[in-house]
């Protein structure tokens, strides 16, 4: 009977400590292909010369920019969170920038380069929640490796056996990161990835106080820009009414994250 009574314990006890939030899987094995490293350097030295580019336009705001605050407030909240779902993340050198350009746009690139263009913040009226949406999703694709996913299927697809029978040859996958490495900026996921970076995108921002349901009004801000020609945003990030009906449905694991949550002082100045 104590034996019994111990083990209904013991699984009482790892069933309270079950994990809460949303559960979307490990992250692909075409992301072993690559070096990870690898494609962290590719991804910091595009995004300086991003910056540089930037700074010669006059289009690189300033760290005493209003929007630059709140952007980097933002992520400092967020970031604390990314390292349960991936490790590497401690290491990164994460940096907040903006530009200044129409676009309606904002990415993450491999390593923690978080970019947003003042055309998304001033077209959509964002909040700081639906900031911290956009934030959250973006820095999920770079947690869940998806750039690095897709540079291994490339590599599988196009180097094949050949690449497995030389047990990941590190200079044709080396080739593969050189080659694709280009397309980091402009890179577009598959819907899977997309719905993933939803959910943990959902998860990141709702731990870090914001409310996840604004992830519902930023992607009825977003159809409703799209009206004419497709934002460039929304033309890698495919909006729907599945896509808002998925992000609902993950409401009842995220908003007792946020409810439990330590919320920002005060809103940022819009």
């Amino acid at each position: 009977m104590c034996g019994l009574a111990l083990t209904f314990v013991l699984a009482s006890a790892s069933l309270s400590h079950a994990r809460e939030g949303v559960e979307v899987g490990a992250n692909s094995a075409f992301s072993k292909l690559v070096p990870a490293g690898e494609i962290e350097q590719s991804a910091a030295q595009q995004y300086a010369q991003m910056l540089a580019q930037a700074q010669e336009q006059r289009a690189l705001a300033g760290s005493e920019h209003p929007q630059v605050q709140r952007l980097r407030a933002i992520a400092r909240r967020i970031i604390p969170y990314a390292n349960e779902w991936n490790p590497r993340a401690k290491d990164w050198r994460w940096e907040v920038n903006l530009i200044g350009s129409k676009q309606i746009n904002a990415f993450c690139m491999p390593g923690g380069k978080i970019a947003f263009y003042t055309g998304i913040l001033d077209t959509l009226k964002l909040t700081d929640d639906e900031v911290a949406m956009v934030m959250g999703h973006e820095i999920a694709h770079a947690l869940r490796e998806h750039a690095r996913e897709r540079m291994g299927k490339t590599a599988a697809t196009g180097l094949g056996a050949n690449l497995l029978s030389q047990v990941l040859g590190l200079g044709q996958v080396g080739q593969t990161v050189t080659q694709y490495g280009a397309q980091l900026l402009s890179l577009k996921f598959s819907r899977e990835d997309e719905s993933e970076a939803d959910l943990v995108g959902l998860e990141l921002a709702a731990r870090a106080g914001y409310d996840p349901r604004a992830g519902i009004t930023l992607w009825r801000k977003m159809s409703a820009a799209n009206k004419n020609a497709p934002p460039q945003w929304l033309s890698t990030h495919p909006a729907g009414d599945t896509r808002i009906a998925d992000m609902e449905a993950a409401m009842a694991q995220v908003v007792p994250l946020y409810d439990k949550a330590k919320k920002p002082a005060k809103p940022s100045q819009q």
